[in-house]
């Protein structure tokens, strides 16, 4: 026990002005530091995890139910055209002497032109569901940092004296030093 509160704070080797010190082995410090933020971060960050992805997956899921409802109008929209193409070649049939080779060509124009409409709206609902979900997981993440940082820092603020406040501070300020160089 004694090793554990002196990887926090050396109490036996304070200063006599009344400041502190601090023991700066990382190695030490750190798997405490993270055991503690993991566990502060899973403590708060559940509960509002999971109400994001409910909400998340209720817009993801009205986003395809409307992609498929473009798509169920494309379809019915391909029925049509397929009736009009049958009229069309009943029509042929009669005119088959005059002007087959023009009835041929719309009707290989219609089709074509039902198949791209299909194509696209096919694209465009799975854009719309692959930005979604990227955007869905972007919120997310962003919600979770902010929501389980602040609720860290309430609880930590609530919980720590002027002192140990301070010292906390010190450590962090130090730390991110040491990460900025580590990243330069």
């Amino acid at each position: 026990m004694k090793n554990v509160t002196d990887s926090f704070v050396s109490l036996g080797h304070w200063p006599s002005a009344g400041s502190f010190g601090l023991n700066t082995d990382l190695f030490a410090t750190n798997p405490i530091n993270l055991s503690v933020v993991l566990g502060v971060l899973i403590f708060f960050g559940k509960g509002v995890l999971r109400d994001l992805l409910d909400n998340r997956k209720q817009k993801i899921l009205n986003t395809i139910r409307n992609s498929e409802e473009l798509r169920r109008e494309a379809v019915e929209q391909l029925e049509k055209a397929q009736a009009r193409l049958r009229k069309v070649e009943m029509e042929a049939d009669k005119f088959r002497v005059n002007g087959y080779s023009e009835i041929e060509r719309e009707k290989l124009n219609l089709i074509h032109s039902t198949y791209q409409i299909l194509e696209q709206l096919e694209n465009y609902k799975n854009e719309t569901i692959l930005f979604e979900q990227e955007r869905a997981i972007n919120q997310v993440r962003q919600r979770v940092f902010q929501q389980a940082l602040q609720g860290a820092l309430g609880t930590l603020n609530s919980c720590l004296n002027n002192e140990l406040h301070l010292c906390t501070i010190s450590a962090n300020i130090a730390m991110f030093g040491v990460m900025k160089e580590l990243t330069d």
